[in-house]
């Protein structure tokens, strides 16, 4: 997997890591969260913070480096000026950027449950197309894999598990490919870009061995379509 597609930019990379590293101490933390709630001068924080003014000045200088926080000079008392937080300076720090992918392809071992469970909520979710395969498919669907798809309303139609290989289109450069259980990403290989572990269902068996890789990979899907919405 290519680090840099993963996390974004060179550029983008270096931000972030800039900004993680003006929030990592407590006074400049505490700085942010003030300033999230609105704008003050340097003496304000000071005795907000009950921090020295050569102190505070050399943690404000780290966070304006970074791009977190900016100042203005007051429009009443030109000679004061007032610490507000840069919009947008936090946002996305925890989620990487993906290139926006022509279609997603969720892989498992059979094809049988948790690649067509992926698929089904990633079309629930995101208007990019899906598809599911399998490196070893099975003769039909589990039972338990319709079932749950019904309790929580999925569309999961009931159609044969197809080959990898056989996939059509053949895979393109332009599909994210998304491993949904370890053995078929330790066959794959670097061939898919994502992996999720989600422990098999079927192996399990029951209604609850479903119910958990359901609400996994509900979990998985609902964290990876905004970073593809916002890259797009």
């Amino acid at each position: 997997m290519n680090i840099e597609r993963v996390s974004g930019t060179g550029d983008e990379l270096t931000r972030r890591t800039a900004v993680f590293a003006a929030l990592a101490d407590p006074t400049r933390l505490q700085v942010v969260d003030l300033l999230g709630l609105g704008d003050a001068a340097s003496s304000e924080l000071s005795a907000l913070l009950g921090t020295a003014s050569n102190l505070l000045a050399h943690h404000l200088g780290i966070l304006e480096s970074a791009g977190v926080i900016a100042r203005h000079r007051s429009e009443g008392d030109g000679r004061r000026s007032y610490w507000r937080l840069v919009e947008h300076a936090l946002d996305d720090l925890g989620a990487p950027t993906l290139p926006v992918p022509g279609r997603v392809v969720f892989v498992c071992t059979a094809n049988s449950a948790r690649s067509h469970l992926a698929a089904a909520l990633w079309r629930q979710a995101s208007p990019i197309p899906a598809t599911s395969a399998g490196t070893h498919p099975a003769r039909a669907i589990a039972p338990g894999a319709l079932a749950v798809a019904r309790r929580h309303d999925l569309d999961l139609p009931e159609v044969v598990p197809q080959h990898l290989a056989d996939l059509a289109p053949a895979l393109g450069a332009d599909d994210l490919v998304v491993t949904v259980c370890d053995r078929a990403h330790e066959e794959i290989g670097s061939s898919a870009r994502l992996h999720w572990s989600v422990p098999d269902p079927v192996a399990v068996r029951g209604r609850a061995g479903f119910d958990r890789a359901h609400d996994d990979l509900a979990a998985r899907v609902a964290r990876l379509t905004p970073l593809l919405a916002r890259a797009s």
